[in-house]
Parts: structure tokens; sequence; C-alpha cells
């Protein structure tokens, strides 16, 4: 059989990407001035300060994360019809030995 008069079904499976969101990005850069709060003791405030600060925006952060991935979660389809592509079936032989 020819690969030309094959014909495969496209899987039936939807894809769902989730959407694009800058919380992830805010949630490290505020986890970064926690962590560097520590070390920036006498640079314009107390370096408690900036881990307060850092450790705030870093809660709303997460917030906003898991409030969109549950967002998220509830707008996919309840039940999906799953239909599976079939694979062909190929002939494999095994190579030919050359005699000396």
């Amino acid at each position: 059989m020819s690969p030309e008069h094959r014909h495969i079904p496209e899987p039936g499976e939807l894809v769902h990407p989730p959407r694009l969101s800058w919380a992830p990005a805010v949630f490290a850069f505020a986890l970064a001035l926690t962590v560097c709060g520590i070390f920036a003791e006498g640079f314009m405030v107390r370096g408690w300060i900036y881990s307060i600060i850092g450790a705030v925006i870093a809660l709303f952060a997460f917030r906003g994360m898991v409030r969109e991935s549950v967002r998220d979660y509830y707008k996919l389809p309840r039940k999906q019809r799953v239909r599976g592509a079939v694979l062909p079936v190929e002939q494999i032989s095994p190579p030919r030995r050359l005699i000396d």
C-alpha cells in the first residue's frame, strides 16, 4: 500500500492551553525582593521593609495565579468525546543478508 492512499483520521482530543498571565513573573520578582530584602540592609530603608513589601506582593500574585487556574479549570468542557487516532500498520522486514 503506498503512502498516498492511506487515510489516517485526525485525533479527536481537544487541547486547551492556559491563558497568558503576568502573575508568575510578578510572583518571581516579589520572591526575589523578599529574599534580597534580607541583604539590602542600609539601602534607602531598612531591609525588612523590602522583605515585607515583597511578601505582600508575592501573596497577591500567588492569589492571582490560583484564581486564574481555577477559572481556567472550570471553563473546560465537562464531557469530551474521545476518539483516538488509529495508527497505520506497517510491514517491517529484517535486513537482507549479504552472502559472501
